[in-house]
Formats: structure tokens, C-alpha cells, sequence
């Protein structure tokens, strides 16, 4: 394990940003519930509220995915989840006097933090050119403009329709229904940007686009192989199935590039005595820092190991579960055998040695558990590299067992319900005959446009209308100024969102904000107070029920404003859109027969801690085209950047960030304060360009296509990073992603793997 005190961070010294080194200590709790770090570890447990189990559903939190605890834990929450809930709750309002107040081109000055300090949207918001101001509309209004421009489309595909992961699976599965009754599979969302390889992957391995592992078997694998997660901020959560790993002995190797505080040691809440004595619990058996992109080397190298014991110890490779479960494992083999360590070492940034220890650490245990994010997904060979980890578990049967198995962490609360319940620009035949005898529709059968393909269309006039359910859709997406551009060629655009954000000041000829109730609010519809679902990393689907006063009493739940855009756009369907939302049991028994798991939906989601989606891959039935399990044989990709002056940049978030929601400039655990316009390089890189530590730089990005992108005046920091790699911030640093920068793969943006030069900034950036 890395020992906290070698993180490189900062100089305390340099006075014109404030830095906390995270093994510095901390002192008293913090100001968000107990939490507390000291000495370099990180605080998991409260996660944002507690969940009461009962028939109408708890709470669950809007932010990240990590499942509910097996036990029923009462206080199962986590910093970041009550600072997600905070946000959502805040007692400011962004009302009509602050909109008469404020014009869009000021407002586009502002800060994205100060944008959605303003506070909670209040009523529906037209923008009106005349006065460059947004002004209330009625939301009869708005649904009539909704309707009147999609019907005047010359094809429904000129429509793109987004969702972030925001959205439950009830409003979600109306939301596509519309879409699709319309006539369109333009379907954007999230995943596209985020987790489209590991789905892929998976689907093309194992029949099946989501992990097999559950929370059980992170409480019962003997080693736990964790690729390019930061949990700390993205699933804090996760640290006590991490810590209760290592206490009972098992093996826990992280890999990635920077090794992030949750890769060393934490603290858990709800752990009493380990709080009251402030004793931290290692969290790894070992680091690996492979270069940005290098996993598939490692992955690969881990096998070699295994061939390699297997000529002396034949137990060392699953032959019966080979033979009776897989498809291409000779062939697999051969690759393995043909590739070199030396190719293995200079991909992956590690020593033979080192490889070599993971590969030991795999062999000896009897149950491996692999888990990854972005970290994987986000380059060029995304898709290879989740196929990597699926051969590497295949090789020793760890798929169909008690703490085994593929385990993908998403990162925002019901991204993985989304794509369950609807939301595919690639919807499947099967998928679509369901809907259709479920829905009495005849939806089309064309893929729809993904993210960089909505993009792509908005900008040469091909889509003309976009609706956007959450998120912040300019700022998420890839090549900021190029995806504004297209927005504001869009006759319309429509926001769903519960506070103003940067989407909504880069818009179309009309544009609309409609404000929609949060998941912490009650939502009483003509039968009573209403629950909707969502589902976890690990396909658990339970209730979650709001329980304070809207902040306003012109606010709709989004189930409402997606029926009634579908009605004011479909006036003569025969979809019952005002039935379904007068009791959302009605869209869940329609649920029950369209979706494959969600059978008799409206029974089994009000049993304690819900129920989990069918895995069949989890009982070893593949959906594939062999009914086994596929082996792939990628060739192993060149990462290594072309020259010394090309760095490979990857782009996060900070710990006081949610997606594009920043709430405050700080990123307490890699020890940063007040700062953001930053980039993280190796001390020796640094050097080596005259680039004194905390000196001004300028960033120049060079695409796929030759053209170049550039962030002038960003401070220079020393960390603990391998050499030719660097790394900052989304969403400021999504200015530097071309909008052909995206995988051929998957077509998910290479957000961790951009070709940078750095240089000492220019005279007029200081």
C-alpha cells in the first residue's frame, strides 16, 4: 500500500491557493453530518438519508448508485449524498424576479457553481429575445409550444431526447414510451458518456450488459480487483465493503494512475468505536499505478501469469468450467502466450514484478471479484478492456459463484434503471416487440443518435428540437463550445430541471425551462402521495418516497411532464397519459408486462430492500450467440504517448463535485483548496518543461481530426502521477475533448485519454 505520507501534494507554502495535505490531519468533525478525516483517510457511512423500509417506499438518495446495505443498516448514508440532498433542498429560489433581474448574457458570466446557487426553479420559464430574459410562462403554454414544434418537424428524428441518470424508472419508461410513440429512437443519455463500453462489453461476453456480482459478494470474495475508481468521492459507500474486506484478510488491489485516498485507508460513521478513537482501517493489499489507459496490459499480464502456473499446477486455469461454460479459450491462450512481457511493461507502466504480484495475488484466491469505472471505460479501447476483465475471471471459473463475478460501478443513482427500463438508442427486437404488445404502439425499428451523434446533428441543423430530463447537457458533453453551438441552432430546447445550469443559457430559437419536483419532495397525484423506483450498480429496484413541502406550488413531478408533452404532442393517442400519472402503480403494472425482471413489479418492489433484477450470466445461461461465455482476443493497444512532449490527460471529478454540480472549489482529499483552473503533472514532466510547481501554464489539446484546443493560465501542480500522464477537472477540461474524440468502440468521449502539450504560460496569461 502507498503510504499517505509519500502522496505528493501541493506546497503548503505557495500563498496564492489554500492547501490541506490530506495525512496533515484534520482536527474536528466537518460540517456535513460526522464526518471526519484524519491523517489521510476517508470517512464513508451516513449516506444521504436513511431508507424506511415500508410498503410506500423510504428514501433514496440522488446520488450515487452503491446499493442499500444487506442488513437494513439505519444509518446508511455518506457525505457526499447529504451534500447532494442539501443542494436539492436549499432555501434560495431562482424566481421570476431573479430571472427579470438577471439577462442571459450576464448570466452567462457567472460561474456554474454561482448559476445553480440561485437557487430551486420555481414556475416555467420562456426565453424571450427581445429582452434576452427569461420570463413565466403557464405550463399550458409551454406544453402547447412543445407540441406545436414537434408536430411541425418534418420527421421525428429531428427530435433528440435526453435523460441524465436522474430520472426513476417510472418516469423513465414514459419518457421512452413517448419518444418512441412519436416515432424516434434518439435517445441520448448518460451512458453514453459513461458506462456505453461496459455495457457492450458485457453484452458481447456474458449476454448480459450489467455486472453479476452483488453486495454479498463483496462480503465474501477473497480478493478484490478495483480498476479506475476514486471511491472516496464517487462511492463512498463503498469503502465499508472495502474495510470489512481487509479485516477479514482478503486481498484488495486498486489500479490507477493516481493513487486516490480511499485506495489507502477510511473511517467508518457508523463504526462507533473506530470514530470515538479516530482509527482508520486500510482499505488495499496494493497500488498499481498503470499509465492512463494501460489496464488491458495489466489484465493481459494477469493471465500470462495464470498460463504460465498452469504448465506446473493445472488447477491453476478451470479446465471443466472452460470446457462446459466458454467459447474461444484456445484461441485466447495463444494471444496471451504470443505477447510479450515486455510489450506488458511498457503498456502498462509497471514492472514485470509487479504484474507479477497481482498475478500471484489472483491465483491464490479462490474468489475474485473485479470492479471498474470510468477510469476503464473512457479511451479508445474501452470496450476491449472490460472483454480483458471478463477473460481474466473466466480463466478460474469466478462467474456463477459466492463472491465472484464483473462488478461495474455507475456513478449517478439511476443510470443503470434508465437504461433498463427504455433509454437505448440501440434498442433490441425484442425489447421493441415487448413495448409494442405492452403499449399497443408500432415503435420504429432504426437506431436512434447517441450523445456525440445528437451533438453531431444538432450542429449541422439534422436535430431541431432537444429535450434534456436533468443534467447539464453542455457541460457534460464533449467539445463545450461546439456543443453550445448546437444547441443554439435547435428551433427548440426544453429543460427539465430542478436549478439553473449552463444548458439552459446556451439554447435553441425558443427555449423552455420547466421545473419539476425533486426526489426528496412529496409528490401527491389524484390517488394519493405517490413512490417511484429506482435501480442500484447491482440491479436492486426499490421504492424511494419524498417527504418535504415542494419549495414551490407550480412544480409538477416528471412523470406529469412527460405525459402531458406526450398528450400536447400525440393529441390522438390512445396511451391513457393523464391515467398513468394519477397513480404510479398503473405505469409499473404496464412495466411488469414490457420489461424482461420486472414481473408482478408493483409486489415485489414493496418487500423490504426491494428485489433484484434477473441475472441469467449469474447462473451461467449466456445470452450469447454460443450460449457460453466469449473469450475476446483484442490486440493489445498502444498507450504510450507518441512523444516526451505529448501528454496523456484524464479528466475527474473533484470530492466536492456531483457530475457538473461543483459546490465549492475545494477537493479536500487531494489535498487542494480553492481551486479548480488546475492540472495535476508528474514532478519529472514538470521539470523537464520548466514548469515550476504552482506556475501557469497553458493546455493544447490536438484531436483525432488535427484540431486544436487550448485552456491558457491553468496552475501547474505537482502529484503523484506516473510520467507522460496528467490529470484536472471535468467539466472545465471538457473544453479540450473534440467532438471526434470519442471511441470507435463505444463512441463514449476519451475523456481520461487526451493528447496534451503543456507549456509555462505566455506572457499575457500571468
Amino acid at each position: 500500500m502507498t503510504d499517505p505520507e509519500a502522496h505528493q501534494t501541493p506546497d503548503p507554502s505557495w500563498s496564492q491557493a489554500d492547501y490541506h495535505h490530506p495525512a496533515a490531519g484534520w482536527g474536528a468533525a466537518r460540517s456535513v453530518g460526522t464526518f471526519l478525516a484524519k491523517e489521510g483517510a476517508v470517512v464513508s457511512g451516513p449516506r444521504a438519508m436513511a431508507r424506511m423500509n415500508h410498503s410506500d417506499g423510504g428514501f433514496d438518495c440522488p446520488g450515487c448508485a452503491w446499493p442499500d446495505d444487506l442488513k437494513g443498516l439505519a444509518l446508511d448514508l455518506c457525505e457526499n449524498g447529504v451534500k447532494h440532498v442539501a443542494w436539492e433542498m436549499t432555501a434560495r429560489r431562482a424566481d421570476r424576479h431573479f430571472f427579470a433581474a438577471h439577462a442571459v448574457d450576464e448570466l452567462r458570466g457567472w460561474r456554474d457553481a454561482d448559476l445553480e446557487a440561485a437557487g430551486r426553479l420555481t414556475e416555467p420559464m420562456s426565453y424571450d429575445a427581445a429582452t434576452d430574459r427569461y420570463v413565466p410562462i403557464t405550463w399550458a403554454a409551454a406544453f402547447a409550444m412543445i407540441g406545436q414544434e414537434l408536430r411541425s418537424l418534418d420527421s421525428p428524428d429531428q427530435a433528440a431526447f435526453y435523460t441524465s441518470g436522474r430520472l426513476s424508472n417510472e418516469a423513465t419508461f414514459l419518457y421512452q414510451l413517448m419518444a418512441r410513440e412519436y416515432g424516434t429512437n434518439n435517445l441520448p443519455d448518460c451512458s453514453n458518456m459513461c458506462h456505453e463500453a461496459s455495457g457492450l462489453a458485457l453484452q458481447a461476453a456474458l449476454g448480459t450488459g450489467k455486472g453479476t456480482a452483488d453486495l454479498d459478494d463483496w462480503e465474501t470474495a477473497d480478493a478484490l480487483f478495483i480498476f479506475g475508481v476514486n471511491a472516496a468521492s464517487n462511492a463512498p459507500r463503498m469503502l465499508t465493503a472495502l474495510t470489512h474486506a481487509y479485516e477479514r484478510g482478503a486481498q484488495i488491489v486498486h489500479v490507477n494512475p493516481l493513487v486516490e485516498a480511499a485506495a489507502r485507508r477510511a473511517i467508518i460513521p457508523h463504526e462507533v468505536a473506530d470514530m470515538a478513537l479516530n482509527k482508520a482501517t486500510r482499505t488495499s493489499t496494493l497500488n498499481l499505478q498503470v499509465r492512463p489507459g494501460g489496464d488491458l496490459a495489466l489484465l493481459r499480464g494477469i493471465a500470462k501469469s495464470v498460463f504460465e502456473a498452469h504448465a506446473t499446477h493445472p488447477a491453476a486455469v478451470d479446465q471443466a468450467f472452460l470446457a462446459r461454460h466458454t467459447h474461444g479459450s484456445d484461441r485466447y491462450r495463444g494471444l496471451v502466450e504470443a505477447t510479450t512481457w515486455a510489450d506488458l511493461t511498457t503498456q502498462s507502466g509497471l514492472s514485470e514484478s509487479e504484474i507479477r504480484k497481482a498475478g500471484q495475488i489472483y491465483l491464490a484466491s479462490d474468489r475474485t471479484l473485479m470492479s471498474w469505472c470510468l477510469g476503464l471505460t473512457q479511451h479508445e479501447h474501452g470496450v476491449d478492456t472490460v472483454r480483458e476483465i471478463v477473460n481474466v475471471l473466466l480463466l478460474r471459473g469466478n462467474l456463477g459463484r459466492e463472491g465472484t463475478g464483473p462488478s461495474p460501478v455507475r456513478g449517478h443513482s439511476n443510470v443503470q434503471g434508465n437504461r433498463t427500463c427504455g433509454i437505448d438508442h440501440r434498442p433490441s427486437r425484442e425489447f421493441l416487440d415487448r413495448l409494442a404488445a405492452a403499449c399497443d404502439i408500432r415503435p420504429p425499428l432504426e437506431h436512434g443518435l447517441d450523445t456525440v451523434a445528437t451533438v453531431q446533428a444538432m450542429h449541422r441543423g439534422a436535430v431541431k428540437v432537444f429535450v434534456g430530463m436533468g443534467g447539464n447537457f453542455v457541460r457534460a458533453a464533449p467539445d463545450t463550445v461546439y456543443t453550445a453551438a448546437g444547441m443554439h441552432r435547435c428551433e427548440l430546447t426544453v429543460h427539465v430541471s430542478t436549478k439553473l445550469n449552463r444548458s439552459h443559457l446556451d439554447h435553441g430559437r425558443k427555449a423552455l425551462i420547466l421545473p419539476c419536483l425533486g426526489r426528496t419532495e412529496r409528490d401527491p397525484q389524484r390517488s394519493g402521495l405517490q413512490s417511484v423506483s429506482v435501480e442500484d450498480s447491482m440491479s436492486m429496484v426499490h421504492l424511494s418516497r419524498g417527504h418535504r413541502k415542494p419549495p414551490s406550488p407550480h412544480l409538477l413531478s416528471e412523470p406529469a411532464i412527460i405525459a402531458a408533452m406526450a398528450r400536447a404532442t400525440l393529441p390522438d393517442s390512445t396511451t391513457p397519459w393523464e391515467w398513468y400519472v394519477e397513480d404510479y402503480d398503473r405505469i409499473r403494472d404496464v412495466m411488469a408486462r414490457a420489461l424482461v425482471g420486472f414481473e408482478d413489479f408493483n409486489t415485489r418492489v414493496r418487500r423490504p430492500r426491494g428485489f433484484r433484477i434477473e441475472q441469467p450470466a449469474r447462473e451461467l445461461v449466456f445470452h450469447t450467440p454460443t450460449r457460453r461465455a466469449e473469450f475476446s482476443c483484442a490486440p493489445l493497444p498502444d498507450v504510450v504517448p507518441e512523444s516526451d512532449d505529448v501528454l496523456v490527460l484524464q479528466t475527474m471529478r473533484s470530492h466536492d463535485q456531483w457530475n457538473t454540480t461543483i459546490y465549492s472549489d475545494n477537493d479536500r482529499y487531494r489535498g487542494i483548496k480553492n481551486l479548480r483552473t488546475l492540472i495535476l503533472m508528474n514532478t519529472e514532466d514538470m521539470t523537464s518543461r520548466g514548469i515550476p510547481q504552482g506556475t501557469l501554464v497553458d493546455i493544447v489539446a490536438t484531436s483525432k481530426d488535427g484540431s486544436v484546443r487550448e485552456l491558457r493560465g491553468y496552475r501547474a501542480l505537482a502529484y503523484d502521477l506516473p510520467r507522460g500522464s496528467a490529470a484536472g477537472y471535468m467539466p472545465e477540461m471538457n473544453a479540450l475533448v473534440g467532438i471526434s474524440d470519442y471511441s470507435t468502440q463505444s463512441n463514449q468521449p476519451l475523456m481520461k485519454n487526451l493528447k496534451v502539450r503543456v507549456t509555462p504560460a505566455r506572457a499575457d496569461d500571468e
